[in-house]
């Protein structure tokens, strides 16, 4: 659906015209590598270890170098310091029974935005609007207030406390991704400089948070089950076609993580059915097409059955991102007049009327069958929709990139076809869905109910 978007280094001073050339060095390695290359030349079996180290180095370079980089900072670095959360005021939540998605959004220029879309360098090109040239800001100063209780503020020292030595993914299609980078901005500020680092491996991309041995990671499959759309880079938008009954090709990343947070929706709405390719088929051209919500069933049985026989509910927790909308249809918010989601600057604030943005409930529906009907591992369903229905002014619209670049001024000239109104610009919305996120890992985590740690109470609801 996108994709993401380079360091100079002081030079030294000419060197004499007699003097050789100074062997060319690749930062941690050049020492140990020179070391490995002597010691080659008095050993076969050396030689044949620096073959192979070699060889990964250049096959895997990136990786070999995070692993490195990882092992030496446990030797060279201290751990963040431990936060001190016996000493903040109670951590107040909000109950199990308040609805967090039933409420209406405020404006707030004094708290927000929680972080600055310049400082987190993190972003990608696709949902920094203001660098991409959006004109107008207030989308950022909107926060969320549930009618029946309030929403604790993303504390990001507390929540990277939480996430001390365990894992934290994303599994999912670009929306999933877009709120991935939302959390990692969140949380950047209070890492060292130099301690944090993202490291991609095909569908895998992993945020390093090095002092707190933390990660952040999100994975593509925007079907969660396997499809001839797996690659993050290249997939057919006309063309796709799934397996509902094939996950492990993916789901052999998501094992030992502790926060698994899913979502599939928007990939599956270009067309009322699916292309399914038969069960004992060598080629996917041997497919079928079946009811979306059908296959949408079928997907659902197999996710539900590999959680159920391969994930501990004692160290992962397990959540369900409902759909995030799409709002290409202004006349359903009172604008005849307007163009898909453009030049919309204000959130839609008739509370007492929701909008009807034609999402398909059934599988919404669906959704919150699977989830409640599993025993062994409980799934939390994370209700995004209705609070995001309202946010027609946030998305990326025309200050977006496509294919890799930034829209043309021929392509915003035709706003009905390039105008995205699916992702978010960041800071944004997903800031609130993680929140939210914040919100229900707390409530679940094992530390605060540790002696030590403070006691919970529940957030009153807000003043009338």
């Amino acid at each position: 659906m996108a994709k993401p978007p380079p360091p100079t280094s002081p030079s030294d001073p000419p060197l004499p015209t007699a003097a050789a050339p100074k062997p060319r060095t690749f930062g941690l390695f050049s020492s140990s590598a020179r070391s490995l290359l002597a010691a080659a030349r008095r050993s076969p079996v050396t030689t044949l270890v620096v073959a192979f180290f070699l060889l990964a180095l250049f096959m895997y370079g990136e990786d070999v170098r995070t692993i490195a980089e990882l092992s030496i900072d446990d030797y060279l670095y201290p751990d963040a310091d431990l936060y001190n959360v016996s000493g903040l005021p109670p951590l107040l939540l909000p109950p199990p029974t308040c609805d967090l998605s039933d409420g209406r959004w405020l404006f707030d220029n004094v708290s927000l935005p929680a972080y600055r879309e310049k400082d987190c360098t993190f972003l990608t090109k696709q949902v920094t609007c203001l660098a991409n040239g959006r004109p107008d800001d207030t989308w950022q100063y909107w926060k969320w207030q549930p009618n029946q209780c309030s929403l604790p503020t993303f504390d990001a020292r507390r929540f990277m406390e939480t996430m001390r030595g365990k894992r934290l993914m994303f599994v999912g299609d670009s929306l999933n991704r877009n709120q991935w980078e939302s959390l990692v901005c969140l949380v950047q500020p209070i890492l060292s400089k130099g301690r944090k680092k993202i490291v991609k491996r095909g569908s895998l991309t992993i945020f390093h948070a090095k002092e707190y041995r933390a990660t952040l990671e999100f994975y593509w499959a925007p079907f969660l089950v396997e499809s001839n759309s797996d690659n993050p880079k290249i997939h057919s938008i006309e063309h796709r076609i799934i397996r509902p009954d094939r996950i492990e090709g993916h789901a052999k990343y998501w094992k030992d993580v502790d926060y698994l947070i899913f979502n599939t929706y928007i990939w599956w709405m270009n067309t009322a059915d699916m292309k399914v390719r038969r069960p004992d088929s060598r080629y996917w051209s041997q497919h079928d097409e079946v009811p979306r919500i059908e296959a949408y069933g079928r997907v659902f049985k197999t996710w539900s059955e590999w959680l159920n026989n391969n994930i501990d509910p004692a160290h992962t927790s397990v959540f369900f991102m409902t759909i995030s909308p799409l709002h290409i249809s202004p006349n359903n918010w009172g604008n005849p007049e307007g163009i898909r989601c453009v030049k919309e600057t204000l959130p839609y604030q008739n509370y007492s009327q929701p909008l009807d943005l034609y999402h398909d409930m059934r599988m919404f529906d669906l959704v919150v069958k699977v989830a409640s009907s599993m025993e062994k591992v409980p799934v939390t369903v994370i209700n995004i929709t209705r609070m995001s229905d309202y946010r027609k002014d946030a998305h990326t619209s025309l200050y977006s990139i496509r294919q890799g670049k930034l829209l043309t001024p021929k392509q915003k000239a035709d706003p009905e076809k390039f105008a995205d109104c699916i992702h978010w610009c960041l800071p944004g919305v997903p800031d609130v869905w993680n929140q939210i996120l914040y919100t229900r890992i707390l409530s679940k985590s094992s530390w605060h109910s540790n002696s030590a740690a403070p006691p919970l109470q529940s957030l009153p609801p807000p003043a009338q």
